[in-house]
């Protein structure tokens, strides 16, 4: 008798992109395409020198082809020579007619309805939690029908959220209750998954030591 072989596991990494225009000017960003800043091109270069000194590598990385995100993998992507695969079911949130607002902005030209669920849209007609939450499902079931492997994943705080959500199995709330996980600007976190057990293990969320003021 044979022992029986065990699929390999998943290693993947979830990192948001550097620090953009948009997060410098405090906008609601959704879809709205802002380049990083300087100060996000240092915090990818710096994560990318990290990661050299670590010797990570990853067979593959995945990227939003909003500019943000693109700026941030393509600056990892020459550090470890690893190419970029872009796909737009990694997109931040649709969020309607609040893409690129401030949050002054947002208050004088919104009222903010007293309850919503996760069904109700974001924005007049951008994605709801529940919309958004089930793209981040399909995101993540896309990578897993992959062949296991090292994957970097570089995306955004919302969706990257609502992928924690989907792997924690915890459904969107009304009224923005429930769990958040920090991402900040260049901050990834590190899963595990072993799919003979159908088993994540988070080893890292919101690491952003290459860059201490990464929130």
């Amino acid at each position: 008798m044979t022992d029986e072989i065990r699929p390999q596991p998943f290693y993947i990494t979830f990192l948001r992109h550097g620090e953009s225009v948009g997060n410098a000017e405090a906008r609601w960003q959704g879809q709205s395409d802002f380049p990083l800043t300087d100060v996000g091109r240092a915090q990818a270069r710096a994560l990318a020198e990290r990661w050299q000194r670590e010797n990570m590598k990853f067979d593959f990385l995945i990227s939003s082809p909003l500019i943000r995100a693109k700026e941030t993998a393509e600056i990892i992507a020459s550090a470890l020579g690893v190419s970029i695969e872009f796909d737009s079911l990694w997109l931040e949130r649709d969020n309607g007619e609040f893409a690129g607002l401030t949050a002054h902005e947002l208050r004088e030209n919104f009222q903010r309805p007293p309850f919503y669920t996760p069904y109700d849209p974001v924005g007049g007609d951008g994605e709801g939690d529940w919309e958004l939450f089930l793209r981040a499902g399909q995101a993540l079931h896309g990578l897993l029908k992959r062949d296991p492997a090292r994957y970097l994943v570089v995306s955004h705080g919302g969706m990257l959220n609502q992928v924690m959500h989907a792997v924690m199995g915890l459904a969107p709330q009304a009224n923005n209750a429930g769990t958040r996980f920090s991402f900040g600007n260049t901050a990834f976190a590190n899963l595990v998954y072993h799919p003979h057990q159908h088993r994540w293990v988070v080893d890292r969320l919101n690491d952003h030591a290459h860059w201490v003021d990464a929130e």
